[in-house]
């Protein structure tokens, strides 16, 4: 009986031993899992330890007592095994004694009876997969080491269990394996959580990283792949300094500070990474402190934005700065004017307005890609003559605006000076030369505005000055171009009414034969006759037509009006000659010229031999199209006469393969015969040119007799201007054609 007791104590202290043993494993695993409850579970793991021991001393004092109190820990702990999911395996390989907790039923499937019955049970249901763990396991517990293993088992129904398994063998002084007891785990909720967890990680198309001690402790495929690196593994335990410029790292040093205030302790924020190849991405970040593998750690999570980042750079660069020239544009220069004007320190701004001059000819005739080109090289001039003493901008099409700071009025010139200097060479644009000025006006700050919109107002002012002043000059703003400024505005209103209105009236100049008086020709001259302001003046509103293309509506109803006025001329019986109408570029350009010189032609009635068509030198810009147009015009019937010859991109190359009938000499040539050094030379060699091509030639401006008398010695046949007769209207013109002139001209 003394000996059984005994057998009986041992027995119990041994399987008390291994609930110890399987108390320390579980708080083991309580605090990998669950690190944040690591307190409460030492708690119960001390508490459990202790009522064994004291429950192991009681039994050692007698076995009556301690059988009552035995069954009640037993049960404590078998529904503590049976929560858990825990079953024990214990072999005293020396005494052949099996003991395997009930438990096992539970996690496996099968009798406790059939394990008793077959031992290698445990190891027949492990998935064939997972075999290979069984190989590392053993070699292991030969060596006395305890091993943890995970594999998977097949129970009788079909389903798929994932097993941990806790080795702790005992081995005698010789080594051979005497003990053997194994605690087994169900993780196969916790294991399918870890898979679902680590292939969202993994598919994830963010970066997922773990950091602690400055260096990166785990990343994902994603994150592995944005930096460069062919697999994760090679990122391991790089610090994070060879990815962040020191910049960087102190800014986010400095977020991260701030943000464990804060009670998640969680961080956004965007960086500019380096890959390993040396690029760089931008990334937007989220980080928040954990705990991995027992050490502070943090997670962080980002994104690559580096499409999303140059598309607000791209953004961030169009709303500021021009796209055609790279300048700074309309909003860039307003912004900076206001700051500089909010500046006390500041003394004195001055703004310059420039409109490129002859720009839109060239655009128009030549096409835009020139046009850009052209624009281009434009913005490059101004650049170099301003340099860094400036801001130079793009408001739009050929506008530009120079900003300066702190000048003087006479520095101011110079500047002006130098932009105009700028423009003295040629520009040269797919091989050709092109000869293009700005007009420049000028507005001070304070004295000429106190806010940008009226310095930019008054120097746009100034600019318009410039142009009727000849174009290729700078004008500083004065309060009486408020007046010029008003005055432009109201005719472009007006401008647009006046067709509809019947406001415009044709007046007529005869061309004449010098030599006799007698009417070869007239051109027609159109007039506006403004409700409010009068008359106005040609070179006012026909520059302001070009500009909003009102210019083409306009020809077309000079064009009809002419044709008609002078076939009712013919058919009164007066004698026919020609009328001169003149054509801009912007109507050779339009695509529907031909069909509109045809069906007036039709409609009024006239020969097309009484038709003349004057162009501008212009047409020479975009010579290809021009000459097709010509060569239509011409196959009509009607005559071609070069308007202003001398003046613009006139080549004698081009010249004499146009189909041409007569230049016209530019009045500034023939006002140069009354000149005292060289006069007339420029006339006489236009003379002679056109004699020589066998154009007519006809001298405009004529004014003195002394321009008729040189014009007779040098054989120019045809002359206008006011010496024969004004512009007058068709009825007075009538009277003229009737007399043929004979008695107006008699000296």
């Amino acid at each position: 009986m003394k000996m059984e007791l005994s057998k009986q104590k041992r027995r119990w202290i041994t399987i008390l031993s291994v609930c110890i043993l399987v108390s320390e494993i579980l708080f083991d695993a309580g605090t990998f899992f669950l690190p944040e409850n690591n307190l409460v579970l030492r708690l119960v793991h001390l508490s459990f330890s202790f009522g064994i021991v004291i429950f192991m001393v009681k039994l050692l004092g007698g076995i009556d007592k301690t059988s009552v109190e035995l069954h009640k820990s037993n049960q404590k702990l078998r529904n503590i095994f049976d929560t858990l999911d825990v079953a024990i395996w214990s072999h005293d390989m020396k005494a052949n004694t099996l003991i395997i907790s009930p438990e096992i039923e539970k996690i496996y499937g099968y009798a406790k009876e059939e394990f008793y019955q077959d031992l290698s049970l445990w190891k027949k249901v492990i998935d064939p997969e997972d075999n290979h763990v069984l190989a590392e396991r053993t070699k292991q517990l030969q060596l006395g080491l305890p091993v943890t293993s995970f594999y998977r088992i097949k129970r009788p129904d079909g389903e798929v269990r994932w097993i941990q398994d806790r080795g702790i063998p005992t081995l005698d002084d010789k080594g051979k394996l005497v003990d053997f007891t194994s605690v087994l785990f169900d993780i196969t909720d916790r294991r399918e959580s870890e898979d679902l967890y680590r292939s969202l990680i993994e598919m994830s198309p963010d970066i997922i990283s773990v950091i602690s001690n400055r260096q990166i402790d785990y990343i994902n495929e994603t994150g592995s792949r944005l930096v460069g690196a062919s697999s994760p593994g090679e990122l391991i335990g790089k610090p994070i300094s060879a990815f962040a410029s020191q910049h960087s790292i102190k800014e986010i040093r400095k977020v991260l500070r701030e943000s464990e205030q804060t009670e998640l302790g969680m961080v956004r924020f965007e960086m500019e990474a380096t890959r390993l190849d040396g690029g760089t991405i931008d990334v937007e970040m989220s980080a928040m402190p954990i705990l991995y593998e027992g050490r502070h750690a943090r997670q962080v999570v980002g994104r690559d934005i580096t499409e999303r980042k140059k598309a607000e750079r791209t953004i961030q660069y169009m709303a500021y700065y021009d796209s055609l020239t790279g300048l700074p544009n309309r909003n860039m220069f307003g912004n900076t004017l206001h700051t500089m004007m909010e500046e006390k320190t500041v003394k004195s701004l001055a703004v310059l307005f420039l409109d490129i001059d002859r720009f839109k000819i060239i655009n128009d005739t030549k096409g835009h890609t020139i046009g850009d080109l052209l624009l281009k090289q434009v913005a490059h001039r101004l650049d170099t003559a301003v340099h860094d003493e400036g801001l130079v901008s793009r408001q739009g099409g050929d506008e530009f605006i120079i900003l300066l700071k702190d000048m003087d009025k006479e520095y101011v010139e110079s500047v002006a000076q130098r932009i105009l200097f700028k423009f003295a060479k040629p520009f040269v644009l797919n091989g050709e030369e092109f000869f293009v000025t700005p007009s420049i006006g000028i507005s001070m700050f304070p004295g000429d505005g106190m806010d940008q919109d009226t310095l930019i107002k008054h120097a746009d002012t100034a600019m318009y000055l410039a142009k009727e002043k000849g174009k290729n000059n700078y004008q500083f703003y004065t309060p009486d171009l408020d007046k010029l400024s008003m005055r432009k505005m109201e005719l472009e209103k007006g401008l647009r009414k006046a067709l509809a209105q019947n406001e415009f009236v044709l007046h007529y100049q005869p061309q004449v034969e010098v030599e006799t008086g007698i009417i070869v020709g007239i051109e027609a001259l159109i007039r506006w006759e403004h409700p409010k302001l009068g008359m106005i003046p040609p070179g006012e509103f026909i520059p302001l037509a070009e500009e909003t293309g009102l210019i083409v509506q306009m020809g077309k109803w000079v064009l009809r009006t002419a044709s008609e006025q002078n076939k009712k001329w013919q058919d009164e019986g007066i004698p026919p000659v020609p009328v001169a109408v003149n054509v801009s570029v912007r109507q050779i350009q339009d695509d529907g010229l031909i069909h509109d010189v045809k069906q007036i032609l039709e409609q009024t009635g006239l020969e097309p031999r009484y038709l003349e068509l004057e162009i501008t030198e212009s047409i020479m810009q975009n010579i290809e199209r021009s000459t097709v147009i010509l060569n239509q015009l011409k196959d009509l019937g009607v005559l071609l006469s070069l308007d202003d010859f001398g003046k613009g991109y006139s080549s004698l190359s081009y010249l004499k393969h146009l189909p041409i009938d007569i230049i016209k000499i530019d009045k500034s040539f023939i006002d140069d015969i009354l000149e005292l050094y060289s006069p007339g030379s420029i006339a006489k060699a236009i003379i002679d040119m056109g004699q020589n091509m066998n154009f007519t030639v006809i001298a405009e401006g004529i004014e003195k007799e002394e321009q008729v008398k040189f014009l007779l010695e040098n054989s120019c046949k045809i002359g206008q201007g006011y010496y024969f007769s004004k512009p007058v209207p068709a009825d007075k013109i009538s009277d003229i054609l009737q007399r043929r002139f004979q008695e107006m001209f008699i000296h």
